[in-house]
């Protein structure tokens, strides 16, 4: 017996539009039994995870710092994937922008000038793509697989972190830990309003994001990464070129990705430290599906899943789970998700001795 996908003869455009919805209500529901599962009151429970984290005004703060990289690396990932070029190592280029953004403030901190920021964004956002080309570069000359190359350099790039900021950049006055010397005040990234925490890096994610849509919905640069996406025979039709898609495609995410950890490191932490992200590189690729690889939809979904961390914390001090259950409410995300999807988009047929004897409906 063998279990085979058949693709359906007609997708209905009612559940294509409600899959989101329906991935987020299967998610709840295993919510609710994992949480009984454990002894825990799942209603309690889950208003302490989805509600009470969006009551007060410093909580909404909290959710968009937390929500501004996943909606910038997110809506660069959409169009890798659109195109059909699995950038997997977001996170890796998160760290290196980072990094590259960092260099001004680091190495000069008696540097005072208006100018310093901008330059930092900009070096995050060319350190990002720079490191996103490696995997290009393997991928356009030698045809390597860019989910492999991609997931590795991730590995390499925590580790340089770890080594600097425990070695060359680590800071003379601050009593031996492993962080640098604090930012200047001039390159901290600034709050979008005095009263809160939510900074500037949120307004770059929703620009981003509603420019991106922009661009696949009305210019040509758009309909190139559809086209190719789907089909790259007749992209070559139409004049396109795959290869230099590859490189379009990488290192438009990687730059994404790169002012992200720049704006990270500059509007949330203030210095460099071996631990600079929860993960939003490998959460962003749960924002980019949820929101259907559309950059309006991932500012939805980044908000959705920035909310998950926020729970999570909440829960931890509330009810005193473990850090790892919200990562099992991102993976239950994506795996219905993607459940969802291929089950609008395809039958289950269960096949016995080579014929098919029964076709299951969902």
């Amino acid at each position: 017996m063998r279990i085979e996908l058949q693709r359906r003869p007609k997708v209905s455009k009612l559940f294509s539009v409600l899959s989101p919805l329906m991935a987020l209500v299967l998610t709840l529901i295993a919510g609710v039994i994992m949480f009984g599962l454990m002894g825990i009151d799942p209603i309690k429970a889950m208003d302490v995870y989805f509600v009470e984290p969006l009551t007060d005004i410093w909580s909404l703060h909290e959710l968009a710092v937390k929500a501004a990289p996943l909606i910038l690396i997110g809506v660069g990932l959409s169009i890798c994937y659109r195109s059909n070029n699995w950038n997997i190592g977001a996170e890796g280029q998160f760290t290196i922008g980072a990094i590259t953004g960092s260099i001004l403030p680091v190495l000069y901190p008696n540097w005072h000038s208006w100018a310093i920021l901008p330059l930092m964004m900009v070096m995050g956002a060319v350190g990002g793509a720079l490191y996103a080309a490696i995997p290009a570069l393997l991928k356009a000359r030698f045809n390597t697989n860019e989910i492999l190359t991609s997931l590795m350099l991730v590995y390499i790039a925590g580790l340089f972190l770890d080594w600097l900021v425990r070695g060359p950049w680590r800071d003379p006055k601050g009593y031996n830990f492993p962080v640098t010397t604090s930012f200047q005040p001039e390159a901290v990234l600034p709050e979008i309003i005095s009263s809160g925490r939510a900074h500037w890096g949120f307004v770059f994610a929703i620009v981003a994001a509603v420019a991106l849509w922009f661009m696949m919905r009305f210019m040509l640069k758009g309909f190139e990464v559809s086209v190719l996406g789907q089909s790259e025979r007749a992209g070559r039709f139409a004049g396109f070129s795959g290869r230099r898609m590859i490189w379009f495609a990488m290192l438009l995410s990687g730059a994404l990705a790169g002012l992200a950890g720049i704006s990270e490191v500059s509007g949330s932490i203030g210095h460099l430290q071996p631990s600079i992200s929860p993960g939003y590189g490998f959460t962003a690729i749960i924002v980019a599906f949820l929101g259907r690889l559309n950059p309006l939809g991932i500012i939805a979904s980044g908000l959705v899943l920035a909310l998950t961390y926020l729970g999570g914390e909440a829960a931890q001090l509330s009810i005193g789970i473990s850090d790892k259950v919200s990562r099992v409410f991102q993976g239950l995300l994506l795996f219905f998700v993607l459940s969802c999807d291929t089950l609008i988009h395809y039958r289950i047929r269960l096949i016995f001795s080579g014929r098919p004897t029964t076709e299951g409906k969902s």
